[in-house]
């Protein structure tokens, strides 16, 4: 009796279809999500069981890393949201912070050099930065490689006169105090979305879990100078059963 020959079938795979929704689906993921913004520290969050959001617009982040360096990043409204009358992009909002603070800055020290319009476009489309007035227009105009290594190196937003002697003599106006927390009051005032000032939204505190706390006061007693005695401290999730 003859052996039944089994018919033999392609072993290959038309991956064609497959390709094509591979690609859709990387291509609808890189237009929704949210990048992380670039940050000169890297710091380890504590742990909280708190489920309170921080706001993801109109948010100054202000944070402190372990040896009490300052940076700063501003976000303003969702550009995408068509349902709002009032609203702030990103890139405008820190425009018009950089313009306000620098010239505040300048009617005290009319010797400094002024920052030009390119300058202040430029600074729109950077993210977290930390560096004294005296050296913000020359860091603007640096590569991106010379500016994260002065950003990384360098003294960050000074929170007191003298940062020797950080964080005593706490009671001295700073840049921080002086300079950026009024010009972010007065952009956000002037377009009519300050209601979150006193609401505690407008402003989130990062530290790392690393980092002393006197850092993290003298950051607090700063923020209630400017009268912004509510804010935000964010952390990273914590169960309850992880108490």
């Amino acid at each position: 009796m003859g052996k039944v020959k089994v018919k033999k079938h392609s072993t290959i795979i038309d991956m064609t279809a497959m390709s094509d929704v591979t690609v859709l689906l990387l291509t609808f993921f890189m237009l929704t999500s949210t990048f992380l913004q670039k940050e000169p520290v890297q710091v380890v969050a504590p742990p909280s069981v708190s489920d309170e959001k921080v706001y993801d617009e109109k948010v100054v982040q202000v944070l402190v890393g372990p040896t009490g360096k300052v940076y700063m990043n501003f976000t303003g409204t969702k550009e995408t949201d068509s349902t709002k009358t009032k609203t702030l992009p990103t890139e405008k909002f820190r425009e018009e912070v950089v313009t306000t603070a620098y010239s505040l800055y300048r009617s005290a020290h009319s010797g400094a050099p002024a920052l030009t319009e390119t300058d202040v476009k430029e600074f729109g489309r950077l993210g977290m930065f930390g560096v004294p007035m005296k050296d913000l227009v020359s860091w603007i105009g640096m590569s991106v490689e010379e500016r994260d290594k002065l950003t990384k190196e360098g003294e960050g937003i000074p929170i007191d006169e003298n940062s020797k002697d950080f964080p005593n003599g706490k009671n001295k106006v700073n840049e921080f105090q002086k300079y950026w927390l009024p010009a972010v009051i007065n952009v956000l005032q002037k377009h009519e979305l300050g209601e979150d000032i006193r609401g505690g939204h407008l402003v989130a505190v990062k530290a790392g879990k690393d980092t002393p706390f006197e850092y993290v006061h003298i950051v607090m007693e700063n923020l209630q100078t400017a009268h912004l005695n509510k804010f935000v401290l964010m952390t990273s999730f914590k169960s309850e059963k992880d108490r």
